[in-house]
């Protein structure tokens, strides 16, 4: 249709390479407001898990990659920075909001957990995205935002084990976040969850060492990256009550759970060859875009920010959401991520397509 029309094309294309298409990634943040005001605490779950599925399909894929002109452009166009800073107060107030919520609401105990829910699924889905995104950027204040991000789904860790972690060792048996081949999901959770944290713990205590500091100092970013989600959930019982600080814990564990459902997908059953196979010291093949799977799914790289855009991340992780590339020669996924956690959380139906 558009390609015989050429001002709708024109005009799509326009759409597509600009950062009009991305303020779909603040879209999921109204939807527990929406269900809260229309006594329909259900509506987040719908749309993730039903509605965002189906209307992926219906979308289909895009995967035009920009020119070096389009490219250029993007990279300097700050509309697209603009973005990722929106969400930021966005998501702290979702928080908040929620805890005053089921704290003077009048809420039952299964809308409390229907909000709780929610909530995770918008700090899942775009806060721990934005998060990502903002923690491989260069600026000290990005990088700060999304630490703010990141403790406040007390995931805060994340940010040294993937950047410093998971980067280097992906699509091998040294990285937790890289599923193997043949491992549902429930058991991967337990393996990354238990791992990552382990994993952030040695990084940092190994660049202490290089500084010539012990583990336990004040500059060990672990301990404040673990101390303030329990300051927050101990400060929201005592200012709040109970019910406060059950929402931001069960809004955590929804959001990082997410987080790693969406790891899952992205290596499943992947492995990079050993460089020098029998050495003591492993080394394996550099990391290239068949090690992630990749998607180009229109809707939901919208709603992610190019998070789908995988495989190019991988092999050039400096690079912004905005201009990350299209691999045909990736693995490729059979719909967006929205669809595919669905199958992940139904190992069967998992195993089947995989």
């Amino acid at each position: 249709m558009f390609a015989s029309v050429p001002l709708l094309s024109r005009l799509r294309d326009r759409y597509l390479f600009s950062p009009l298409r991305y303020l779909n990634a603040l879209v999921f943040g109204l939807f527990p407001l929406l269900g809260y005001w229309l006594d329909a605490l259900w509506l987040s779950l719908l749309v993730t898990f039903v509605l965002t599925p189906l209307l992926d399909v219906v979308g289909g894929t895009w995967n035009e990659n920009p020119t070096p002109e389009q490219e250029a452009a993007m990279r300097s166009n700050r509309w697209f920075d603009l973005v990722s800073l929106i969400y930021v107060p966005m998501h702290l107030g979702q928080i908040a909001w929620g805890a005053w919520v089921v704290t003077t609401g009048g809420l039952s105990l299964l809308d409390q957990c229907l909000l709780t829910i929610s909530i995770g699924l918008t700090t899942g889905s775009q806060g721990i995205t934005i998060a990502h995104e903002l923690g491989h950027r260069a600026r000290a204040f990005e990088r700060f935002l999304a630490m703010v991000l990141l403790t406040t789904v007390s995931y805060g860790h994340f940010i040294i084990e993937h950047n410093r972690g998971h980067h280097v060792h992906v699509a091998t048996r040294h990285d937790p976040a890289s599923a193997r081949l043949g491992e549902h999901f429930f058991a991967f959770w337990w393996r990354a969850v238990i791992g990552s944290w382990r994993s952030a713990w040695q990084i940092e205590a190994a660049r202490l060492a290089r500084a010539g500091l012990p583990t336990w100092t004040w500059r060990n970013q672990m301990l404040a990256l673990t101390a303030v989600p329990l300051l927050i959930t101990l400060g929201l019982g005592i200012t709040l009550g109970a019910a406060a600080a059950a929402l931001f814990v069960g809004q955590s564990v929804v959001a990082f759970s997410l987080l790693e459902v969406i790891n899952y997908i992205e290596h499943y059953g992947l492995a990079r060859n050993e460089a020098t196979p029998g050495s003591s010291s492993s080394r394996f093949e550099r990391v290239q875009p068949h090690h992630s799977w990749n998607s180009s799914h229109m809707l939901t790289n919208g709603f992610l920010i190019n998070l789908q855009r995988h495989s190019d991340h991988h092999a050039h992780s400096g690079r912004p959401y905005q201009i990350l590339r299209h691999h045909e020669a990736a693995p490729q996924l059979p719909t967006g991520y929205a669809g595919m956690i669905v199958l992940a959380l139904l190992p069967p139906l998992w195993f089947a397509v995989m």
